[in-house]
């Protein structure tokens, strides 16, 4: 008997539904189905970024497991939530959304690698990179072998040994940016080799990728469409050039996976000027937080670790990561060993080489699509990739420890010191073009007399390193860290920061060195104060949290920048000025002919005070400087009083036929009397005070100081409105 039921089937191409209340269910309709799994996608993943956290895992690390958790391997497993949720039928439109992303991302890597880079890659990264691939490449050719003849029978050979060489060769040059960032060691020297030589290791990886598609592609010789790839004609560049899609679609239209034409036309666009950084700006947020987890997603849906049963499929898979760890780890350690690296250096740049990433699962994707890789081999190789990224930063945390090598006695921890002709070193940090005219002026007026060794400054730029931070601009930074200008003749740097330092040490004769702290702002004091004791410098100088505004009241700029420079008080292996920027010199450069600066010091004892008066005397060697020293007479304990007698006495002795050099004591009874004696020194331009003087009028005066961190006599100067005194900066001392 025939039956009268019938079923209603959601249509395919109808993206939105009437509603619940018209009897619509809107998970079978494209637009709320894909906002749901974008939902899911999204929370998951950054709940599993959040649980990993501690473990100090880059981000890649949570979204592959997010993918997975999503797959048959773990939820998909219920087939109700997988149907619901992930049904067939929307995978398209998923894959489609995926690729979209992911198709921008390349693009946004190709944008931030710098072709001419390469050129300058030294012997030793390049010998590292050369390692990193070939032996890998060679050990994964040698394990198809083992892979075809077991669970990857009937596979085209060609397409099969190319695909696994590169999936085990491959270095995720943004993951491992990441995770030296994390580990603060993206500044260091072992650091820079490891992505000069990542750098590398990518492009030979996008190489390797297109002969592979090119070999697993169909009607057509191979040799073609890696022609076509290798020298790009005049046509396919300027279709390039048009869109990120429509080089996408060049690309694959001549039978490369779209992915390559985004990735050429971000290498073609040119790296100066602010256009490049702008585009990542505009677009990295998009692509990196919402994109860019749909991909893993949709990779997770295709790994189902069910497929690996049995002895037999557990044991390839240990020989897969064996094979890729050994190939990685030994061949870099070797080829590292023979240029004469340390050996904990050597073993630490093989786990940093072993890192995979995003480029690893596009390999796989590629593979599978291409019906290069089968379902069990697929799972096999994205575990692979989990597990040799997880074990590099433990790997590498238990290894290496840079803070414990860099420990280091130097003499001159202080501006006061025994020789005088000695090279005077100092950090200078700045996280804005705010802070950069004042600290030039500063950087001028600081610089002593030519019976000296000279004036070395180390500019740091402080970057925060936030999720959104891109691998290559922390790549661009981190390569031009603590390198002389001198050697920049043929790299001309756009950023208009780095150029204002470079005319400065044109016209002086102060050597200044760029430098670039990446980090949270919860630890930023460790790079600051590691960076100090690594370039051995006498004083750290700081900006103060808060600016000026038209009415010459200070308004809070960063809040997060206090907890930075109270943290750098506590732990910094020497002296500490805090730059309370009002606008020395104004907003441009003064030249060493027209300074003509007047520059006050309170003195009331103690060894802040002490250090500051020897800072006032080192900028009044400057022939543009007048020094007026004011000796405020308080209630000293007997041997701060002779203690501080001795170094007067001694500074009023050098000072004698020093015109430039105004010194008088005042006599203050209470704390009343001391704020009305400091008004009246109100012309200044610059104030050096020290953050904990000593005496009994201070402790007065400390009672309410709102900003610790510039000691009492510091604060009190911030409360005051300078506007109508050329707004004076002040420096406080630890």
């Amino acid at each position: 008997m025939a039956s009268n039921t019938t079923t209603k089937c959601p249509s395919l191409t109808k993206a939105t539904s009437n509603g619940v209340f018209q009897g619509d269910n809107p998970l079978d309709y494209a637009l709320p189905l894909l906002i749901l799994q974008i939902f899911l996608v999204v929370v998951l993943t950054r709940l599993l970024a959040y649980i990993l956290r501690p473990l100090r895992q880059p981000r890649v690390i949570a979204e592959i497991i997010g993918g997975v958790l999503l797959g048959p391997s773990a939820l998909g497993r219920n087939h109700k939530f997988l149907n619901a949720v992930f049904p067939p039928r929307s995978l398209t439109v998923l894959d489609t959304i995926a690729n979209f992303g992911l198709l921008f991302f390349l693009f946004l890597v190709g944008l931030e690698l710098d072709p001419r880079s390469l050129k300058r890659t030294g012997k030793k990264a390049l010998s590292i990179a050369l390692a990193g691939i070939s032996v890998p490449f060679a050990l994964g050719i040698g394990t198809s072998y083992v892979l075809r003849g077991t669970i990857s029978q009937g596979v085209s050979q060609a397409p099969f040994l190319v695909f696994m060489g590169v999936a085990l060769s491959i270095t995720a040059f943004p993951v491992l940016a990441r995770i030296l960032a994390e580990l603060k060691l993206l500044t260091t020297d072992i650091g820079r080799m490891a992505m000069s030589a990542a750098a590398v290791n990518d492009v030979a990886a996008w190489i390797l990728l297109a002969l592979a598609i090119a070999l697993s592609g169909t009607g057509r010789s191979p040799l073609v469409s890696l022609w076509v790839f290798l020298c790009v004609d005049e046509i396919y560049v300027c279709a390039t050039l048009v869109a990120v899609l429509a080089a996408g679609f060049v690309t694959d239209s001549i039978g490369i996976h779209a992915l390559f034409g985004a990735f050429v036309l971000g290498v073609l666009v040119p790296k100066e000027g602010p256009f490049a950084g702008a585009l990542v700006e505009k677009v990295e947020d998009l692509v990196s937080g919402l994109f860019l987890p749909l991909y893993f997603v949709s990779s997770g849906l295709k790994t189902n670790v069910a497929t690996i049963q049995g002895a037999q499929s557990w044991g390839l898979l240990i020989l897969v990561i064996f094979t890729a760890c050994f190939g990685k780890i030994v061949g870099t350690i070797l080829v590292s060993l023979s240029c004469k690296v340390p050996f904990k250096e050597a073993v630490t740049l093989g786990f940093l080489m072993n890192t995979k990433g995003l480029v690893e699962l596009i390999v796989l994707n590629i593979g599978k699509d291409r019906g290069v890789l089968n379902d069990q081999t697929f799972a096999i190789m994205v575990l692979m990739a989990l597990f040799t990224t997880f074990v590099t930063t433990p790997a590498v945390v238990a290894l290496y420890k840079p803070a414990e090598m860099a420990k280091s006695e130097y003499k001159h921890r202080t501006i006061r010191r025994q020789e005088c002709s000695s090279q005077l070193r100092l950090l200078t940090c700045f996280h804005s073009t705010r802070n950069v005219p004042t600290l030039i002026n500063l950087i001028e007026v600081s610089r002593g007399t030519e019976k000296r060794e000279g004036l070395c400054v180390y500019a740091m730029h402080l970057m925060e390193l936030s999720e959104r931070s891109s691998a290559i601009l922390m790549v661009h930074k981190a390569r031009k860290n603590g390198m002389p200008f001198w050697n920049k003749v043929h790299d001309s740097d756009p950023n208009h920061i780095i150029v204002a330092f470079e005319a400065f040490e044109h016209l002086s004769r102060v050597s200044i060195r760029p430098t670039t702290a990446i980090s949270a702002m919860s630890s930023m004091h460790i790079d600051i104060c590691s960076s100090a004791q690594r370039k051995r410098v006498a004083m750290i100088i700081l900006p103060f949290h808060k600016h000026p505004r038209l009415d010459g009241n200070l308004e809070t700029t960063r809040a997060d920048l206090r907890y930075v420079n109270r943290r750098v008080l506590e732990h910094a292996p020497c002296s500490v000025g805090i730059l309370v920027d009002r606008g020395l010199g104004g907003t441009s450069h003064v030249s060493a002919s027209n300074v003509d600066y007047t520059i006050g010091v309170f003195f009331f004892g103690g060894h802040d005070d002490r250090e500051a008066l020897s800072y006032g005397a080192l900028m009044a060697e400057h022939p543009g400087i007048h020094l007026n020293v004011v000796h405020i007479n308080d209630s000293y304990t007997p041997e701060a009083r002779s203690e501080d007698e001795e170094f007067l006495a001694e500074f009023k002795e050098k000072i004698s036929n020093d015109s430039s050099i105004k010194y008088e004591e005042k006599m203050v009874n209470n704390a009343v009397e001391t704020v009305d004696m400091i008004r009246t020194h109100n012309r200044y331009n610059l104030f050096l005070v020290g953050r904990m003087p000593e005496g009994q009028l201070v402790a007065t005066l400390n009672k309410n100081s709102a900003c610790s961190e510039l000691g009492p006599v510091g604060n009190l100067l911030t409360t005051f409105s300078w506007k109508k005194i050329d707004r004076p900066p002040l420096e406080a001392k630890k």
